[in-house]
């Protein structure tokens, strides 16, 4: 079933909240109610670089996707980071993902980002198959330093 792709809406927050705790936990973090207040409040701040869409079917978002466009020192325009990407679970692999992507290939080629990018996890083997369909792994590993202050 074909999605509506649109921006995330004030009236989402609900489902979005649904959601993203469901990302959290995929990704083996428990939800903190902080944080989830904090990213909300971003995405619906105009002023903040944080985004997000929402994949709608008969009125019910069933998945969403958080990016932050940003300036990069490779390019001459900015670059586009999918952080979070999660559709329901008993309706993936139906094209749900592949629709939230393509709709930020479209922003992309609207905005005149110079790329698109994002991560997972080596063992997402699932949602691996969907973005290898897109481009193949850049073959770069990622290195995280957490600050303990934080």
């Amino acid at each position: 079933m074909k999605s509506i792709i649109r921006k995330i809406e004030p009236r989402d927050e609900p489902r979005w909240r649904v959601l993203w705790d469901g990302y959290c936990r995929f990704y083996e973090r428990e939800p903190d109610e902080a944080i989830t207040r904090h990213l909300w409040a971003r995405i619906m701040d105009p002023a903040s670089p944080v985004q997000a869409i929402a994949a709608e079917q008969d009125g019910h978002v069933i998945g969403i996707s958080n990016y932050l466009p940003h300036d990069n020192t490779s390019t001459l325009t900015p670059v586009c980071y999918l952080q979070d990407l999660y559709v329901e679970p008993g309706l993936r692999a139906g094209g749900v993902g592949q629709q939230l992507i393509d709709w930020l290939v479209a922003e992309m080629k609207r905005q005149g980002w110079s790329r698109l990018y994002w991560n997972t996890k080596e063992s997402n083997y699932r949602a691996r198959g969907l973005y290898d369909k897109y481009t193949p792994h850049s073959g770069f590993l990622r290195y995280v330093i957490n600050n303990p202050d934080a």
